[in-house]
């Protein structure tokens, strides 16, 4: 188990967050059981209740899967639909409120690329 938690957010979603980027890192693939609630609450020192609610978000989102009497394991597909996921809070989160600035700022839709452009050059530089 890797990360730790923080008051930024609800720890239930912060647990669901460090699988699903464990997930993406490939820590955890296809087919692989991740930690039970109960090795998830004593690793971060947390209620399983707490650690199950983030658990069942992935289970909900068709990220994990439950083998009766084994554990909980990683979906077939789970880094895709994770990938997904996130780009469409991305898209909700940053890039809309983006393009809503840049229309308050009359930026025409080619200054808006070529600030995104440039933002991206200054990443790959770093």
């Amino acid at each position: 188990m890797r990360g730790t938690l923080n008051d930024q957010s609800l720890i239930y979603l912060q647990i669901a967050q460090m699988l699903e980027d464990d997930i993406l890192r490939g820590v955890y693939r296809e087919e692989e059981q991740v930690p039970s609630t109960n090795e998830l609450a004593r690793g971060y020192n947390i209620n399983p209740a707490t650690a199950a609610k983030g658990i069942n978000l992935l289970v909900a989102d068709g990220v994990l899967y439950k083998k009766r009497g084994i554990g909980m394991f990683v979906a077939s597909g789970a880094e895709e639909t994770v990938r997904r996921k996130r780009k469409a809070a991305f898209y909700d989160g940053f890039v809309r409120p983006m393009v809503k600035e840049g229309a308050s700022l009359a930026l025409s839709e080619e200054e808006l690329l070529a600030m995104v452009r440039q933002a991206v050059k200054e990443g790959e530089e770093k």
